[in-house]
């Protein structure tokens, strides 16, 4: 039987991403990395910590759009729930305002996919020891960018208004009036330089804002 040749203490990794053939061939070359071992893949967003609090690991390599609840606001989570966890936003658009909210939500890294699979693993040595590791293009982009100009409620009105949902479905769905939602999407549309609410929510979420 071969022997093991991972260091006593290897490096313990969640790897959160919902493309099967993507995730598996990561997993296959984080696992190649002598310090590196994948403990932990799940495919949407709402399995994480519930990974994380069975499994430990010592980082977390999250995808951006995963089913049921984004990467972003699983990371949010692991700050809250499972503190020793560092966590890694792995994404294939890199969009300056994601950066943002992942910084925000308390990762430590920001990193694209189109990356060799070499510079993720010393991405997830350098998180492990404390630094903050970020794709040097996306961080230029991001402070030229400027922050986010929508508010929290004018997200989620822009949100809830994806797949053709009226002003009262929006209006019910957030516990709003219908003059409210109308003036949140207003102020978005304005925002965004936009003309309608469908093309501000494109722009937001081009933007990386939602």
């Amino acid at each position: 039987m071969p022997r093991d040749h991972r260091p006593a203490k290897s490096i313990r990794v969640l790897l959160a991403e919902d493309q099967g053939m993507m995730h598996g061939a990561l997993a296959l070359l984080l696992g190649m990395e002598p310090d590196l071992e994948v403990v932990a893949q799940v495919g949407s967003g709402d399995k994480i910590v519930d990974a994380a609090l069975i499994h430990r690991p010592d980082v977390a390599l999250l995808d951006i759009e995963l089913p049921v609840r984004s990467g972003l606001d699983a990371a949010a989570d692991l700050r809250d729930q499972v503190p020793d966890c560092r966590v890694l936003i792995l994404t294939t658009f890199g969009r300056p305002g994601c950066l943002r909210r992942a910084m925000e939500a308390g990762a430590v890294g920001f990193l694209v996919k189109d990356d060799p699979v070499e510079e993720l693993a010393v991405a997830i040595r350098r998180a492990l020891t404390g630094e903050t590791v970020i794709d040097p293009a996306l961080a230029a982009a991001a402070l030229s960018a400027g922050p986010n100009p929508l508010t929290a409620r004018e997200c989620d009105v822009l949100r809830a208004s994806a797949d053709g949902a009226t002003v009262a479905d929006i209006a019910d769905a957030l516990l709003l009036s219908e003059s409210t939602v109308r003036n949140h999407l207003s102020s978005a549309i304005g925002k965004t330089g936009t003309r309608n609410r469908a093309a501000a929510l494109r722009a937001a979420r081009q933007q990386g804002w939602l």
